[in-house]
């Protein structure tokens, strides 16, 4: 069951991306819920929208003819749907091609054809390009991410070490997760304490080890038009902005200088040669994966508490 709600989800992401214009609710039940009664495709087909866009993908709605008021169509924009690019040494970039090979020879790959077969017989008009956008990009996942994505579609609780701050010692916890969201650039993890009988909402780089699920699939419902992106900015505020101070190598980290206040050149660097200080204000994004982005070309001086985060990640993956 579990397996085959992720493969539905996974066919609708593909079918509203390929797409070329906006596509009808009816058109899409006739392609991928053919089954599904009236009423269950009605449940079906919103509770899919709204978990793919709890996981960040933007799905539209717009007009199938502009000059007429007819049923809204659906569709994913690409340009909204795509990260921007990201610079890769000759190592990084073999790594990456490694991976991605993988992802092509795996059974997630052999779900996309699948799809896009379907649709191409049903005679829809696909645009495979648009699938370089779900393939495998460089960031700074973290690796309890699966196990949370995983849970939240087979209602399952996760069992995990968890760390509140960067010095706190960590704990053990347990969620029923809803869902998975990216928020203020990190990835949260929001559901049930089973133990504490309240909604909480667990940010994945504070994860330590490995979660691992526990009990059977369907142990829980998850509460009737609950928002996961709500509850988290309600829980998880957005960090107050505060200064960073970055050292850089000369003619490396310009994500980085775009948006730093001041530029010192020639101080001394981590290794004794002359990098340039980046002073920064802490905007609400994920710093300390910029940071990481940027590999041995980045070295944090301040605050403490972003050098311990940057620290505590790299000891995870290395891990």
């Amino acid at each position: 069951m579990a397996a085959a709600k992720t493969e539905r989800l996974m066919n609708l992401l593909i079918m509203l991306l390929v797409q070329r214009g906006f596509v009808t609710k009816d058109r899409i039940r006739e392609l991928l819920y053919k089954d599904a009664s009236e009423e269950a495709f009605e449940r079906m087909f919103e509770r899919d929208k709204e978990e793919l866009r709890s996981l960040g993908v933007p799905i539209a709605t717009g007009s199938l003819d502009s000059y007429f008021d007819d049923e809204p169509g659906y569709r994913i924009l690409a340009d909204e749907f795509a990260l921007p690019a990201v610079q890769l040494t000759a190592d990084e970039a073999a790594a990456v091609g490694l991976a991605t090979r993988v992802w092509e020879n795996a059974s997630l790959a052999e779900a996309t054809t699948e799809a896009v077969r379907k649709l191409r017989a049903a005679g829809a008009d696909v645009d495979t390009s648009a699938l370089d956008l779900v393939q495998p990009r460089l960031a700074a996942d973290e690796p309890s991410f699966d196990v949370f994505f995983e849970a939240t579609h087979r209602r399952r609780t996760v069992e995990f070490r968890y760390r509140r701050s960067v010095t706190d010692e960590p704990t053990s916890r347990r969620l029923q997760p809803w869902g998975v969201v990216r928020f203020s650039g990190r990835w949260y993890a929001v559901g049930l304490d089973p133990d504490r009988g309240a909604e909480r909402v667990f940010r994945l780089s504070r994860v330590v080890g490995e979660a691992r699920m526990t009990g059977p699939d369907d142990a829980y419902t998850v509460p009737e038009g609950v928002d996961v992106r709500a509850v988290t900015q309600r829980l998880e505020p957005t960090p107050v902005a505060e200064h960073a101070v970055v050292l850089v190598r000369p003619g490396a980290g310009h994500a980085l200088r775009r948006t730093a206040e001041t530029v010192d050149p020639g101080v001394p660097g981590p290794d004794g040669s002359p990098w340039d200080r980046l002073t920064l204000t802490r905007v609400p994004i994920d710093l300390a994966g910029e940071v990481l982005a940027h590999g041995a070309d980045a070295y944090v001086e301040s605050p403490a508490e972003l050098r311990a985060e940057i620290v505590a990640r790299l000891q995870e993956t290395v891990r």
